[in-house]
């Protein structure tokens, strides 16, 4: 008859193994989709395509580079819109987050959350695309930061609740006012984690399709202004993916190859931030 212990070790060691199988199960679609897209899309790589216009319709060769600016463009116009907004609405459902008002935007960041992009993407036509008459960059940005705001809104305010009270305790006891010792104290141990958000919802914007094709549209050549359409890699990437021509879908691939690698090193600069302790920056 087996001990009370050796069974708990058991129990123990099966569990253990049911969790490295979850996990490898989850990682073999990954990999599988990393080592697919580079397998593609390695051949089209070269300094053409980094430095190049499109070709027209039906030539082959070209490049992508005003996508890659351009998505570049939006991402920063994104981060200009999302980040702000969501790290001032986080600081005040953590510090002053026990009204009903604040019990109504937290619901709504966790509804907008979920909303599908292509929503978002609709919405900022109706407000900003038909009073414009056009598409636009500057719609672009918008579509893409009000995307962003959730996730840096949820990950600003659980991160400022790790702060201890001590902290903000022992600022407003030397005299400091609240909004000092929240910008200077509370907000600077929490910056790490807080910045791992941000990283985490711009990767998700980077990847975004649908709310452009709505807002920022398409544009084969360099842009002027910010008014105007402007190329973007992943709606690039959907109309070469659908187009009769095959270098077309050789461009495609490298594009997502590109884009992956983006999203990628976003996600790499985030997880490599998260090790820090909350903590870790304390003034």
């Amino acid at each position: 008859m087996t001990s009370p212990f050796a069974r708990r070790r058991l129990i123990n060691r099966l569990v253990e193994l049911a969790c490295i199988a979850a996990t490898l199960f989850a990682i073999v679609p990954l990999v599988s989709i990393l080592l697919y897209v580079a397998k593609e899309g390695i051949s089209g790589l070269n300094w053409e395509f980094f430095t190049r216009l499109p070709q027209p319709v039906g030539e082959p060769g070209g490049g992508m580079a005003n996508a890659i600016v351009g998505t570049l463009v939006l991402v920063g116009l994104a981060c200009l819109v999302g980040i702000p907004v969501g790290v001032l609405g986080g600081i005040y459902l953590a510090e002053f987050g026990r009204s009903k008002f604040a019990t109504v935007l937290r619901f709504s960041s966790d509804v907008l959350a979920g909303v599908p992009s292509i929503v978002v993407g609709m919405f900022v036509y109706e407000v900003v695309v038909v009073p414009m008459g056009h598409q636009s960059a500057h719609a672009g940005g918008i579509a893409l930061g009000i995307l962003m705001v959730p996730t840096v809104i949820r990950t600003t305010e659980e991160l400022l609740k790790l702060v201890p009270d001590t902290l903000r305790e022992a600022a407003l006891a030397l005299g400091v006012p609240k909004w000092r010792a929240i910008l200077w104290v509370v907000l600077r141990t929490a910056a790490p984690g807080i910045a791992t958000g941000v990283m985490l919802a711009v990767a998700r914007a980077t990847g975004e399709t649908a709310p452009l094709l709505f807002t920022a549209a398409n544009n084969r050549f360099w842009v002027n202004s910010l008014d105007q359409p402007i190329a973007s890699l992943t709606v690039q990437i959907y109309q070469y993916s659908v187009s009769p021509y095959e270098d077309w879908h050789r461009q495609a691939w490298t594009a997502a190859l590109v884009l992956v690698t983006i999203v990628l090193l976003l996600d790499i600069g985030a997880r490599a931030l998260v090790r820090q302790r909350p903590g870790a920056r304390a003034a």
